[in-house]
């Protein structure tokens, strides 16, 4: 059984005094804190949770045939089944004094590089507390866009057009870059108050301490993507190694979890293996994961297993560039909805493509080819030509 649980915040308010005492009066008026958070450790099989039957979970690693080694952790950025954040958090802290329903203020602002804790002070009152991990891009400046000045009621994270061109499915004439892996959490009304009430003693260190959690959940959702090419004989010869998925939300909320209401189409690498064993038969497999802010209109946090709590009007395609043995290329377009929206928190995306059906195009550049696969479900799909 998966962890249902998955991130948790802890954050220790620790008062800087050694016994109960309601007049203590430090620094602007509040308290010495000190705000310890747990490090993200996340693995795919701990989120991908669905149950699309009663006692059978996904097996995701049943379906993903393409594999994952060297060349594929340095091409995608990491490894397949397995995330930390190590690069400390960004806090953010709305003080709304004696009104729970104030609205938020120029926040304080704190960002850890380092280690899971730092110290700060809190003036008396009601706090509202933001948390996301800092992206940090080794090859260069994050994708992720983070927008504070719009509004201080709520942060939001985006990312900018590439320079690759749309074709299908898209209010935009470009395509996005795919975020780094977020989380956030958020919690509101935090009681800091001079009575002390909520807090414990800490008797190793002769403090008092007010402990909360606060759950650390993702933002971001990844799928992988494999199109099994069979009976290939060499007809596809190579990729260019990009791909593109259509539909996604371009934006995500980190206060509420939910992501936007425009949909993008995002660009992400892919990469083609040769003679791979798959239920008895060599294949062939075109292979990729992308990052992504999910569908529109939803928290997958909220909802668990076959549970559906999302409103997104969009179609969702793959589509991608091949290279014939002739020399001449097309481009595929896969309609892969059904897929992205019962897998609404990321997984698994399958297509089965049987090349003895395919005719290599006559005219290079893919205008004389198109493929679009319509509504593949399971082992059910159609091409059109």
């Amino acid at each position: 059984m998966a962890k249902k649980i998955i991130l948790i915040f802890s954050l220790l308010l620790t008062l800087t005094g050694c016994r109960r005492d309601p007049d203590l009066n430090l620094h602007r008026g509040g308290t010495k804190s000190e705000v310890q958070i747990e490090s993200i450790q996340f693995e795919l099989e701990t989120y991908w949770d669905y149950e699309f039957e009663y006692g059978i979970e996904y097996d995701w690693q049943a379906e993903w045939s393409y594999g994952w080694d060297e060349e594929d952790t340095k091409l995608f950025g990491g490894e397949l089944n397995k995330f930390e954040a190590n690069n400390g958090f960004v806090i953010r802290g709305y003080n709304k004094k004696d009104n729970p329903d104030a609205p938020h203020q120029y926040p304080d602002l704190h960002t850890t590089t380092s280690g899971n804790s730092f110290s700060t002070r809190f003036d008396w009152g009601l706090w509202d507390m933001l948390a996301w991990n800092n992206v940090v891009n080794p090859e260069g400046s994050p994708y992720v866009r983070i927008d504070e000045e719009t509004t201080f009621e709520y942060v939001t994270a985006y990312t900018n057009q590439t320079m690759h061109s749309v074709k299908y499915n898209s209010p935009y004439q470009r395509a996005f870059y795919q975020p780094e892996q977020l989380f956030s959490a958020y919690k509101r009304n935090i009681d800091i108050n001079q009575s002390m009430e909520g807090f414990v003693l800490d008797s190793l260190r002769n403090v008092w301490v007010l402990k909360m959690d606060m759950l650390l959940q993702p933002v971001t959702y990844i799928y992988l993507t494999q199109i099994i090419l069979h009976n290939n004989k060499g007809k596809i010869s190579s990729i260019d190694g990009t791909a593109f998925i259509s539909g996604m939300a371009r934006t995500a909320n980190l206060n509420s979890g939910f992501s936007g209401s425009d949909p993008i189409t995002l660009y992400y690498n892919v990469r083609m293996k040769k003679g791979i064993e798959r239920n008895g038969e060599k294949v062939d497999i075109i292979g990729g994961r992308v990052v992504t802010f999910g569908i529109c209109n939803n928290n997958p946090n909220l909802t668990r297993g076959t549970g559906i709590n999302y409103d997104d009007p969009n179609k969702h395609y793959i589509d991608i560039n091949m290279q014939f043995s002739n020399g001449n290329d097309s481009a595929f377009v896969f309609d892969v909805t059904k897929k992205v929206k019962k897998l609404f928190k990321g997984g698994v995306i399958t297509i089965e493509l049987d090349m003895d059906t395919i005719s290599p195009p006559k005219k290079p550049g893919g205008s004389a080819f198109d493929a679009v696969v319509k509504d593949f479900e399971e082992n059910e799909w159609e091409i059109e030509m």
